[in-house]
Protein backbone atom coordinates (compact mmCIF):
# COMPACT_ATOMS: atom_id res chain seq x y z
CA UNK A 1 0.00 0.00 0.00
CA UNK A 2 1.76 3.45 -0.87
CA UNK A 3 0.84 6.56 0.48
CA UNK A 4 -1.64 9.31 -1.07
CA UNK A 5 -2.35 12.54 0.17
CA UNK A 6 -5.99 13.15 0.70
CA UNK A 7 -7.91 16.63 0.93
CA UNK A 8 -10.91 14.62 3.03
CA UNK A 9 -8.55 13.13 5.50
CA UNK A 10 -7.00 16.49 6.04
CA UNK A 11 -9.83 18.52 6.72
CA UNK A 12 -11.49 15.67 9.03
CA UNK A 13 -7.90 15.51 10.48
CA UNK A 14 -7.98 19.54 11.62
CA UNK A 15 -11.46 19.37 12.64
CA UNK A 16 -10.33 16.41 15.11
CA UNK A 17 -7.10 18.46 15.83
CA UNK A 18 -9.22 21.41 16.38
CA UNK A 19 -11.69 19.68 18.90
CA UNK A 20 -8.94 17.81 21.07
CA UNK A 21 -7.74 21.39 21.34
CA UNK A 22 -11.20 23.03 22.51
CA UNK A 23 -11.37 19.87 24.87
CA UNK A 24 -7.51 20.29 26.43
CA UNK A 25 -8.36 24.34 27.11
CA UNK A 26 -11.61 23.76 28.85
CA UNK A 27 -10.32 19.92 30.28
CA UNK A 28 -10.71 21.67 34.23
CA UNK A 29 -13.81 22.47 33.50
CA UNK A 30 -15.24 19.34 31.57
CA UNK A 31 -13.86 17.09 34.57
CA UNK A 32 -15.43 19.10 36.78
CA UNK A 33 -19.22 18.71 35.15
CA UNK A 34 -18.60 15.09 34.04
CA UNK A 35 -16.30 13.21 36.71
CA UNK A 36 -15.02 13.13 39.82
CA UNK A 37 -13.45 16.70 39.60
CA UNK A 38 -9.82 17.32 40.59
CA UNK A 39 -9.00 13.37 40.94
CA UNK A 40 -9.65 13.42 36.66
CA UNK A 41 -7.80 16.26 35.95
CA UNK A 42 -4.96 14.70 34.38
CA UNK A 43 -7.16 11.51 32.61
CA UNK A 44 -9.10 14.32 30.83
CA UNK A 45 -5.79 15.91 30.18
CA UNK A 46 -4.28 12.85 28.74
CA UNK A 47 -7.43 11.68 26.46
CA UNK A 48 -6.98 15.15 24.14
CA UNK A 49 -3.33 14.88 24.03
CA UNK A 50 -4.51 11.15 22.57
CA UNK A 51 -6.68 13.00 20.33
CA UNK A 52 -5.06 16.01 19.26
CA UNK A 53 -2.04 12.55 18.01
CA UNK A 54 -5.23 10.78 16.60
CA UNK A 55 -5.61 13.90 14.49
CA UNK A 56 -2.36 14.34 13.58
CA UNK A 57 -2.74 10.87 12.04
CA UNK A 58 -5.65 11.49 10.24
CA UNK A 59 -4.38 14.82 9.31
CA UNK A 60 -1.21 13.04 7.30
CA UNK A 61 -3.26 9.98 5.59
CA UNK A 62 -1.41 7.84 8.03
CA UNK A 63 -4.57 5.92 9.13
CA UNK A 64 -5.04 3.44 6.39
CA UNK A 65 -1.55 2.84 6.24
CA UNK A 66 -1.44 1.56 9.73
CA UNK A 67 -4.25 -0.48 9.05
CA UNK A 68 -3.40 -1.87 6.36
CA UNK A 69 0.27 -2.54 7.77
CA UNK A 70 -2.06 -4.06 11.00
CA UNK A 71 -4.70 -6.12 8.64
CA UNK A 72 -1.41 -7.57 6.78
CA UNK A 73 0.15 -9.08 9.90
CA UNK A 74 -2.90 -10.23 11.29
CA UNK A 75 -3.70 -11.96 7.82
CA UNK A 76 -0.60 -12.50 6.57
CA UNK A 77 -1.02 -10.42 3.16
CA UNK A 78 -4.01 -11.82 2.40
CA UNK A 79 -5.77 -8.37 1.42
CA UNK A 80 -3.77 -7.23 -1.49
Amino acid sequence: MKYEFNFGWFIGGLFIVIASVVFLRFHRQIADNMGSGIADYEKYRLYGLISIGVGFICMTNIAPLLLGIVLDMLFKGSNK
